[in-house]
C-alpha cells in the first residue's frame, strides 16, 4: 500500500531532523551551558509556543522575530527585535527603543458569518499600508473586541508586523481569561482579574490616530499578490484578477503558520471541508495544513479535525513555519511559471513561499483558503456562490462555526522541551570546525577613525527591498549558522536600477556584470569599501539578522535609503554599519551606480547631527548632500568599536 500523507510528512520531518542534527546539537548544548531552555524540533513555531506557555497580560517580552507581537493577543507588549538586541537583554543591558506613537483601532459591532479575525488585520493593512504603522504601537479597543477569541486577537497582532508596527496589543478580557484557564494558567488569569484596570486603555486616553472598524459590516478579505497590504473583498478579487491578468485558477491552498493555526482556525477550516465531503467533493487545488505547535497537532488529531482535512485532500505538514518562509520543496510547477496560491500566512512578497517570482500569493483566513481550494478559483465567493456536488446538485457552503477552544483539555502531544541543567559550567558547546552549517563568528574590524572615502556602490536598489530580497530564505535557511556561506545570497533578490535585473550588478573595477555576492567579495578582496542605495522602508519583513550581518561581513560600510524598517535599521547599527537616510528624499536620484561616495565628518559624529555625503561622478563633477541618522551616543560607540558585540567586550574588559 502507498504510505498515507501523514506517513510521508513524518518521514520528511524525521529526515530533516537527521539532516540538521548538528544544528540541534549546537542549540541543545549551548542552551545547557548557558541556562537556556530548548524547544526541540517538532515543538512548533515559537510564536505559538509563547502564546501557549509564556505570554500573559501585562508582560513585556522581547523576541527575535517580527511576529513576536503574536503575544499581544494575550495582552502582552511583545516586540520583535534583532538578535543583537536580544543579546543585550540577556546580558542585562537596557534595551532602547524610540518612544512609539499609538494608533488606536476602535472595533464596534460583532464578527459573524464568514468574517474572521484575519479580516480585521487585512482591512487595517489596506488602510495603513506596509509602512503606515512604522514607529507606532497599534492598540485595539472598543466593544467589538469581546467578539474576538484570544487566538483571533493573536492573529491580528501577529500580522501587525506587515504594517510596520512596533507591536500590537489588545486589552485584557474574558476571552483571554478562557485561554489562560484552558492552557493551565488559571492563577495568572486570577491575578489579571485582580489588576484588570491596569490592563485596559486609560479613561480619556488620546491616540495619535484612530481607525474605526464596524465588525458587523466587515466582509471577508483577501490581500495580494506580492504585498500584504493590497486589500480586496473576497467578493471582488476574481474580477480584479481577470482585469489585472493574474491567474484565477488556484494551484495550491495552504493553511496554518504562526498567524493562523489555532484550534479555532483548524476547526473552522474543518467545518468547511466537512460540508464539501458531505456532497462528495474534495479540493480542486492542492491543499496543505501546517499545525502551529505540537499541542495543536495532537489536539486536532484527537478531535478529528486533522482527518477531515486529510479526507478533503489535505497534506498535514510538520509543526513548523514550512512554506511560509520558503521551506517548500514545490514540485507542481517550474520556476518562472505564472500561477496563483492562497494562504493563511502573513507575508506574500515575491518568491517568499516557493522562490518562484511568478507565483501570485494571496493572504486570507484559513476558512476562505479552504473554500477557495475546494472551488479551485479566485472567482468563487463562498458567501453567494454555489458549488456542484458529486450528484450534480448545486449547494452553497454555510458559514463555518467551531469552538474557539477544545471542550476537553489540550492534548500536549510529545514532550519536546529540554530544561537546562542546574549547572552547565562543564558543558561543551558542539560546533565542528569543518561544518558547512555552523561557523563561530569572528569580531568585525573597528572604525579606523577616518572618513569613509571613495566608496563604490554595490547596488542601487529600485523599489521594494525587504529582508527577503536582502537575505533570501528557502534553501538558504540551512546556512543560518554559517555567516560566510549564507552571505552568498546577499541582495540576490534586489532589483538593480541600472539594468532592471536581480542579482546582476556592474563590478566598478572590472566593468563586468555579475552576481551581487561575487561582486561584494571581489571588492572585499581588493580592500575596497562599498555602499548600498535603497528606496522606501528598506529592510521591511522578518527580523532576519543575517540581512545586516552579510553586508558587514562582505565589506559593506554604509546603507543609504529614503527610509528604513525599524528592526532592520537597528540590526545594521548593531553590526557597525551606518544606516543613513536622505535629508531630501529627492537626492536618491542624484546618485548613480557608477558614482563614488564619501561620508565626511565622522570625527564629529553626534546624535541629531547630519552627516555630509560627497557624490563623485565619473566625469569629475561632485555634488554634496546631507544624510540624517537616528544614532544615539551608545549606538555611535557601537559604530566606533566595529559592532555592538565589540563594544560590549570593551566594556567587559574595562570592568574587569
Amino acid at each position: 500500500h502507498p504510505p498515507t500523507p501523514l506517513a510521508v510528512s513524518n518521514f520528511q520531518f524525521y529526515f530533516f531532523i537527521r539532516k540538521s542534527k548538528e544544528v540541534y546539537n549546537f542549540l541543545s548544548t549551548a542552551g545547557a551551558k548557558y541556562g537556556v531552555g530548548f524547544w526541540k524540533p517538532g515543538s512548533g513555531i515559537i510564536h505559538q509556543i509563547i502564546l501557549e506557555n509564556y505570554s500573559y497580560p501585562g508582560v513585556m517580552l522581547i523576541g527575535t522575530d517580527s511576529h513576536t507581537p503574536n503575544g499581544g493577543g494575550l495582552g502582552g507588549i511583545c516586540i520583535g527585535v534583532g538578535g543583537a538586541d536580544a543579546v543585550d537583554v540577556m546580558a542585562g543591558i537596557p534595551w532602547e527603543l524610540k518612544c512609539p506613537k499609538v494608533i488606536g483601532v476602535k472595533l464596534t459591532g460583532k464578527l459573524s458569518g464568514w468574517s474572521s479575525p484575519k479580516d480585521v488585520i487585512l482591512k487595517v493593512a489596506g488602510i495603513l499600508t506596509v509602512k503606515g504603522g512604522t514607529g507606532a504601537i497599534i492598540e485595539y479597543h472598543g466593544p467589538g473586541v469581546d467578539s474576538i477569541s484570544c487566538t483571533g486577537m493573536a492573529t491580528i497582532c501577529n500580522m501587525g508586523a506587515e504594517i510596520g508596527a512596533t507591536t500590537s496589543i489588545f486589552p485584557y478580557n474574558t476571552r483571554m481569561k478562557k485561554y489562560l484557564d484552558k492552557t493551565g494558567r488559571a492563577d495568572i488569569a486570577a491575578l489579571a482579574d485582580e489588576f484588570q484596570q491596569y490592563l485596559v486603555p486609560d479613561a480619556g486616553c488620546q491616540y495619535d490616530q484612530v481607525i474605526e472598524i464596524n465588525l458587523s459590516e466587515l466582509k471577508p478579505h483577501i490581500n495580494g499578490p506580492f504585498t500584504p497590504d493590497l486589500a480586496h473583498p473576497v467578493s471582488d478579487v476574481g474580477a480584479v484578477a481577470e482585469k489585472e491578468g493574474w491567474p484565477v485558477d488556484i494551484r495550491v491552498g495552504l493553511i496554518g503558520s504562526c498567524t493562523n493555526s489555532s484550534y479555532e482556525d483548524m476547526g473552522r477550516s474543518a467545518a468547511v471541508a466537512k460540508q464539501a465531503l458531505a456532497h462528495g467533493l474534495k479540493c480542486k487545488s492542492k491543499f496543505t495544513v501546517t499545525p502551529g505547535s505540537e499541542q495543536i497537532r495532537a489536539t486536532i488529531e484527537r478531535d478529528g479535525y486533522a482527518q477531515i482535512l486529510r479526507d478533503v485532500g489535505g497534506l498535514i505538514l510538520a509543526n513548523a513555519c514550512g512554506p511560509c518562509i520558503g521551506q517548500w520543496d514545490r514540485k507542481d510547477i517550474k520556476k518562472g511559471e505564472k500561477n496563483t496560491i492562497v494562504t493563511s500566512y502573513n507575508r506574500n512578497f515575491t518568491g517568499r513561499n516557493d522562490a518562484n517570482p511568478e507565483t501570485h500569493a494571496f493572504v486570507t483566513s484559513p476558512e476562505i483558503v479552504t473554500a477557495l481550494s475546494i472551488a479551485g478559483t479566485l472567482k468563487f465567493n463562498p458567501e453567494t456562490d454555489f458549488l456542484t456536488g458529486a450528484d450534480g446538485k448545486k449547494f452553497k457552503l454555510e458559514a463555518p462555526d467551531a469552538d474557539e477552544l477544545p471542550r476537553l483539555d489540550f492534548d500536549p502531544g510529545q514532550d519536546t522541551y529540554q530544561y537546562p541543567p542546574k549547572d552547565g559550567s562543564g558543558q561543551h558547546v558542539d560546533v565542528s570546525p569543518t561544518s558547512q552549517r555552523l561557523q563561530l563568528l569572528e569580531p568585525f574590524d573597528k572604525w579606523d577613525g577616518k572618513d569613509l572615502e571613495d566608496m563604490l556602490i554595490l547596488i542601487k536598489v529600485k523599489g521594494k527591498c525587504t529582508t527577503d530580497h536582502i537575505s533570501a530564505a528557502g534553501p538558504w535557511l540551512k546556512f543560518r549558522g554559517h555567516l560566510d556561506n549564507i552571505s552568498n545570497n546577499l541582495l540576490i533578490g534586489a532589483i538593480n536600477i541600472e539594468n532592471g535585473k536581480a542579482n546582476s550588478v556592474r563590478n566598478a573595477l572590472t566593468q563586468e556584470f555579475g552576481p551581487v555576492p561575487d561582486t561584494a567579495r571581489y571588492y572585499k578582496k581588493m580592500g575596497v569599501k562599498w555602499a548600498v542605495i535603497g528606496d522606501e522602508n528598506y529592510g521591511e519583513g522578518s527580523s532576519r539578522e543575517h540581512a545586516a550581518l552579510e553586508p558587514r561581513h562582505l565589506g559593506g560600510r554604509v546603507i543609504i535609503t529614503k527610509s528604513f524598517a525599524r528592526i532592520h535599521e537597528t540590526n545594521l547599527k548593531k553590526q557597525g554599519l551606518l544606516p543613513l537616510t536622505f535629508a531630501d528624499p529627492a537626492d536618491y536620484n542624484k546618485i548613480h551606480p557608477v558614482d563614488k561616495l564619501s561620508i565626511v565628518g565622522l570625527a564629529d559624529f553626534a546624535p541629531g547631527k547630519p552627516l555630509k555625503c560627497i557624490i563623485k561622478h565619473p566625469n569629475g563633477s561632485q555634488e554634496t548632500i546631507m544624510l540624517n541618522h537616528t544614532f544615539n551616543e551608545s549606538q555611535i560607540e557601537w559604530f566606533q568599536a566595529g559592532s555592538a558585540l565589540n563594544r560590549m567586550k570593551e566594556l567587559q574588559q574595562k570592568s574587569s
